[in-house]
This record gives C-alpha cells, structure tokens and sequence, in this order.
C-alpha cells in the first residue's frame, strides 16, 4: 500500500546550476553526492527540502515546456522574497495562470533543463472552500 510519496528525481544537464537553484530557491540541504561512483544510472546527488528528498541525475534535458509541475507551498509573507530568489538566479518566471480570487497565489519558472516549479500560498482546503462559495453564487 502507498505511504506517501518518496521521492522526485529530476535529470539535468548541469548538476551544479540545479544545486544552486534547489539551495537558493528552496533552502535544500545537499545530504549525498555520488562523485565519481555511479551506483544508479548516472552521477547523482541528493537533497531535503524539508523532509522532501529530491534527486538530481546527470543527463540530457526535457525537450519540451509544459504546464507539468511540481509546487511547493511558501507563506504568503514569504511570497516578494521567493519571487527575487528566482530573479537573481536568472530563472525564467512565467506569467501566474488566471486564478480565482483567495485560491491564493504563484510564482511560475523554469529551470534551465525545462522542468517547471510553482511556489504556491495557498492549501487544497483553502482552494475547495473558495470553490465551493463560487459554485453557490453562480
């Protein structure tokens, strides 16, 4: 039976640019680094951010952009902060997606190997309420 999630690994062309993206963003602490030992299918390092473990593996990046994501959740006080985070590292921001009002708000980029992040202020129950107040309006 599934516990909860495991891990994500992402595959990237430059180990060190998606280090410092992971620590400079999302505060991730680099715990493993294979270096030249090669026990899965490429060098491979790995992080927490928070309890979260996410792997990073040498290799070619995505072809192609999409709306694919991963979002973590920030506060909202937390939220100029993390958008100037992903400014100064160069990353590509995107535009937020329309949004319903008080589903809470985003910061959309990509990383240089097109995988897209959100950092994301609002819950699944925050979302569903907001939701459920709009369908009895309309």
């Amino acid at each position: 039976m599934i516990e909860g999630l495991s891990h994500i690994t992402f595959v990237v062309r430059d180990l060190d640019r998606m280090s410092e993206i992971l620590t400079g963003v999302f505060d991730a602490r680099e715990i493993y680094d294979s270096g030249a030992r090669q026990f899965s299918l490429s060098h491979e390092k790995f992080f927490l951010i928070g309890d979260l473990w996410i792997a990073i593996m040498q290799g070619e990046p995505l072809i192609d952009r999409s709306y694919n994501h991963i979002a973590f959740k920030i506060d909202e006080a937390d939220f100029d902060r993390c958008a100037e985070r992903v400014r100064r590292l160069g990353l590509d921001m995107r535009p937020p997606r329309p949004r319903v009002e008080g589903e809470g708000r985003s910061i959309y980029f990509h990383d240089d190997d097109n995988h897209l992040f959100e950092l994301h202020t609002g819950t699944l129950a925050e979302r569903l309420a907001r939701y459920r107040e709009l369908e009895v309006v309309q």
